[in-house]
């Protein structure tokens, strides 16, 4: 392999991939480096094969809504099919292969190790250096956070990989973290029939969400089985047992950490390009740019652990590495899904987020279930539209759609956001009958 390229890519995750490949598809020589797997947690351990989980798990949700509806029907879970085609179906048993082909069909190079910085526009895998005429793009994503709770490296406890591993299911799962990933495999496992306890050291699930979408996801949960644990600190762990700092204690058969992500900066040679091996993120500008010839992207610049913000951020990088025009980063409208049942679904500034920016805030609430898509659905139809209004200047600068049909409107709240589409206007528009949409336009009017 020639020791020189134009490009060299650190990280072949969601982000790295798609720098790579569509790289290598404008005639750049890429060296793509990648220590697990091409395409990163999202197709292995993320995104897809949760998503088939909560998938099979929703199924089981909807046949127990039945009764009352549509006649009755009894629902016997069975996990075996769901591991199975995350196995064969998702993840090919956790095997890249058809990941690494494609890009290099696509004309890249690939190289399986652990790369660090060793200069200006240099990498170095494994005692060799490699030198980019171009530069070197990191996109070298996070792993899951572990805290430092005593007794906790001891324990043999889950993190989101092998909750998604499992070939079985455990009669009981304590899940540490009230976040995205811990609420929506809580539900998930709980709907399985595995006995679910969330523990939350913050005083609310989902704690940057709106708290309007943290008491209904409360709510549903312990509806459905799953104890609730807010507000309480994990003080040690023996064995499966969590002991919590008001003296409960909490034992099941596996112990599931889904505390956050964190990057290991500190192990790629920042230093040597000038930056700060001890940040928690690399700082880029507008462009990816974090230094000459030097580009990050995804879960590293510290903007999000998002695959979708990894992709947004990738197809910057891209035209500015290509030299072509186009827009730098904006992260106002930037949307998120905790994939629960119903969804929880925002863009932009929480109430709180822009109350703190100074902003002169009003806000509207609509209940989905008074809404005529909410009174049709009515089995599951716990949800509701909230929107963040900046009144200075007529602009909704957030929104949360939270229900069973959250998603058909985030994108248009997204939208809106992005564009800065006048309050006014919104006031004014033909909303789709009988969809959820028209929950939209309830709450702006409101802001009348």
């Amino acid at each position: 392999m020639a020791d020189e390229l134009d490009v060299i890519v650190l990280g072949m995750g969601v982000g790295g991939e798609e720098v790579g490949g569509k790289l290598a598809d404008a005639g750049l020589s890429v060296l793509g480096i990648e220590n697990r797997l091409v395409g990163g947690e999202c197709p292995y351990w993320g995104c897809i094969p949760s998503k088939m989980m909560i998938r099979a798990a929703d199924l089981l949700a909807e046949g127990r809504r039945i009764k009352g509806m549509a006649g009755a029907a009894e629902v016997f879970p069975d996990w075996a099919p769901v591991a199975l085609r995350i196995r064969d179906e998702a993840t090919d048993s956790w095997n890249d292969k058809v990941a690494v082909d494609r890009f290099t069909g696509r004309g890249g190079r690939f190289l399986r190790g652990t790369g660090r910085l060793a200069g200006p526009k240099r990498v170095e895998v494994d005692g060799q250096t490699y030198t980019a005429r171009r530069g070197v793009v990191v996109a070298t994503g996070t792993r899951a956070a572990i805290p430092p709770i005593p007794g906790l490296a001891d324990a043999p406890f889950w993190t989101n990989k092998e909750a998604i591993e499992a070939d079985t299911l455990p009669a009981s799962l304590t899940v540490l973290g009230g976040g995205s990933i811990g609420l929506e495999l809580a539900q998930m496992f709980a709907r399985f029939g595995v006995r679910v306890t969330v523990v939350e050291a913050m005083d609310r699930l989902a704690v940057y969400e709106e708290p309007e979408a943290s008491a209904l996801i409360t709510e549903v949960l312990t509806r459905e089985g799953v104890t609730v644990h807010t507000g309480r600190r994990a003080e040690r762990v023996e064995g499966m047992t969590l002991h919590l700092d008001d003296g409960t204690t909490v034992t099941s058969e596996k112990l599931l950490v889904a505390t956050g992500r964190t990057s290991d900066l500190h192990q790629l040679g920042l230093d040597t390009v000038g930056l700060d091996p001890a940040a928690r993120s690399i700082t880029v500008d507008g462009h990816m740019r974090a230094g000459d010839g030097l580009w990050a992207v995804g879960d590293c610049t510290g903007h999000g652990a998002f695959t979708h913000l990894a992709m947004y951020q990738a197809g910057i990088a891209i035209r500015d590495i290509l030299g072509q025009e186009g827009p730098p980063a904006d992260y106002r409208a930037q949307p998120r899904v905790t994939f629960t049942d119903p969804e929880v679904g925002s863009v932009g500034l929480t109430e709180e987020d822009a109350r703190h920016h100074g902003i002169h805030v009003r806000t509207a609430f609509t209940k989905l279930p008074e809404s005529a898509r909410g009174w049709i659905h009515k089995a599951g139809n716990d949800g509701f539209i909230k929107l963040v209004a900046d009144m200075d200047r007529d602009v909704l600068v957030g929104a949360t759609s939270v229900g069973p049909t959250g998603g058909e409107v985030l994108g248009a709240l997204a939208v809106a956001v992005h564009a800065q589409v006048p309050v006014h206007m919104l006031r004014h528009m033909i909303y789709a009958y009988p969809t959820f949409h028209r929950a939209i336009e309830a709450a702006v009017q409101q802001l009348d």
